[in-house]
């Protein structure tokens, strides 16, 4: 029996596991092992993913090793890297509030504000892709009906459904076809989209590697690219999750598409404890 030491934390519901690297070498376990052990909401901890610090990185002031509940990797993570950034500075494993962290999608800033949101520069969105062209309109048939779907990359695949029907019943229904689709060729994150005015939309999401969650970063930043892409919505927009709102900056439009993106939303500690291997 082995016991180690791990805070659970969430970002809008959107919940994880943080595991120091030194404790997590206590279990003898690969991470993707581990990941699927602590993220089970049965047996045992729970959560949509895990989180292991990296301070072994050189060119940017940290890194971290993402997992998702079924214990595949992702590439990034907006929840969950505004957890990350709260975690890192609290246990001060970094030394300012603003700093970079090595990613799978690259080098990604996050930053602590006065007012205890966190704002991360998620980087810029990619529109274009060497297996599929990543945004413009395209056409999908997931089991009975045909969708409308803008992909949009986050450093990890999304696929934007914009839509006036209820965006819940769509993501349960055809989420776990979607993802599965073989337009995405290594899966792909989906998120339905209600736009209900200029400055705000409803977005429901499911995730690559989770299911339904209560919230998506990345499908937040992807969702409003999409949105602006397609002269529905402002530059600036609140998007209401099922956890609860963040708010989405992007300056970019069809003409200049190369602009980075700010995602901005809180991020709380649950419960730190030991866990019993």
């Amino acid at each position: 029996m082995k016991t180690i030491k791990l805070t659970k934390m969430q970002g809008c519901g959107n919940d994880f596991v943080i595991i120091d690297y030194a404790e997590y070498e206590k279990t003898g376990l690969k991470m993707d092992e581990l990941a699927k052990k602590v993220c089970d909401r049965n047996f045992g901890v729970g959560a949509d993913g895990m989180i292991i610090p990296d301070t072994t990185v050189k060119d940017t002031d940290i890194g971290w090793y993402f997992y998702n509940s079924d214990g595949s990797t992702a590439q990034m993570c907006g929840n969950g890297m505004r957890c990350f950034a709260k975690y890192a500075y609290d246990n001060k494993l970094v030394n300012k509030k603003a700093f970079s962290v090595q990613t799978l999608a690259g080098v990604i800033k996050p930053e602590l504000l006065d007012n205890g949101l966190i704002k991360v520069n998620m980087g810029k969105p990619i529109l274009e892709d060497k297996k599929i062209p990543f945004y413009g309109e395209r056409k999908i048939t997931a089991l009975d009906k045909e969708f409308d779907i803008f992909p949009v990359s986050m450093g990890n695949p999304h696929c934007v459904i914009i839509t006036a029907d209820d965006p819940m019943e769509l993501a349960v229904k055809y989420g776990p076809c979607i993802e599965k689709h073989e337009y995405f060729p290594e899966k792909t994150n989906t998120e339905f989209v209600k736009v209900k005015s200029k400055m705000e939309i409803d977005m429901r999401v499911y995730e690559r590697g989770c299911g339904i969650t209560l919230a998506c970063g990345t499908g937040a930043c992807a969702s409003v690219v999409a949105c602006v892409l397609n002269n529905l919505t402002e530059q600036k927009v609140k998007v209401n999750l099922l956890g609860g709102p963040v708010f989405v900056e992007w300056q970019g439009s069809k003409e200049d598409k190369e602009k980075d993106i700010f995602l901005i939303g809180s991020a709380n500690y649950s419960f730190i404890a030991d866990y019993i291997l």
